[in-house]
């Protein structure tokens, strides 16, 4: 997986779906992020082939609940993020779908208390030895590449030394959400912070805030100094943002994507 010069659909909850994944690719997106699987929940599961829609599906057992879903369309593109706060365990989940996927992403930057509570997500954060043994692990056993993101801690110097160390688990990217866990949504992401990580280290980082226009992948970059940009929200309200050629009407993305929900049925 190539890392450099990449327009990327960020990870996002009830959003990040086979349909949704596959549509913003369409409209132009280099990389698209599923949304994060806890691995207590992967484990749960068994893979399938699924014929009849050309998919290969985890189901979890007793229930049958598509928990993640891909296909070979998006096979050199997806990303499957993971949600862990155990080594072993994430080594687990991560070989029942590592050889269905592009790479495999450790989330280290959701700040919703489920995520905090269970160890998972910013959580990590504040746990550097906890990372490195994840991150190692995950690299030592899997020849799928892994990378990881993170969100800004609360000075600029201890995110740089976050992203040192994280890098020297050997990593294939690193993505950085140019916020703080206490910000808000609606607070500016800190652009200058993801610079001063993209000049501290020589693997590719992936900037993530305040993308909503096309322009604005330029714009970030250009701000950063990253090698590639990823959006969510931007994406969210209109999946088209990936499109060089400008957004296109919220109808019209809104029936694209009811065609790729009804073409996987």
């Amino acid at each position: 997986m190539e890392y450099r010069n990449k327009l990327v659909l960020a990870p996002m909850v009830r959003v990040g779906t086979l349909p949704f994944r596959l549509m913003a690719v369409d409209y132009g997106a280099d990389i698209a992020y599923g949304e994060e699987i806890i691995d207590h929940k992967l484990l749960k599961c068994e893979r399938r082939v699924n014929d009849a829609l050309g998919t290969i599906d985890l189901l979890e057992k007793g229930t049958g609940s598509v928990v993640f879903r891909t296909c070979s369309e998006e096979r050199n593109r997806v990303v499957f993020q993971m949600g862990t706060s155990d080594a072993v365990r994430a080594l687990n989940a991560a070989q029942m779908v590592c050889k269905d996927v592009a790479a495999v992403d450790i989330n280290m930057g959701c700040p919703k208390s489920f995520s905090i509570s269970g160890g998972m997500g910013a959580a990590l954060l504040t746990k550097p030895e906890l990372i490195h043994d994840i991150l190692t692990t995950l690299r030592r056993n899997l020849d799928t590449p892994i990378t990881c993101k993170i969100r800004l801690l609360k000075c600029s110097q201890d995110t740089v030394e976050l992203a040192r160390r994280i890098e020297k688990t050997g990593i294939s990217a690193l993505a950085v959400h140019g916020r703080k866990v206490p910000d808000r949504p609606r607070d500016p992401a800190k652009w200058s912070e993801i610079a001063d990580v993209v000049s501290a280290l020589s693997i590719p980082v992936i900037a993530n805030g305040d993308v909503f226009e096309y322009d604005d992948f330029q714009r970030i970059k250009d701000a950063t100094g990253a090698s590639s940009v990823m959006v969510a929200r931007g994406a969210l309200w209109n999946a088209s943002i990936f499109s060089p050629k400008g957004k296109l009407p919220w109808d019209d993305v809104k029936k694209e994507y009811v065609r790729k929900v009804f073409g996987l049925c």
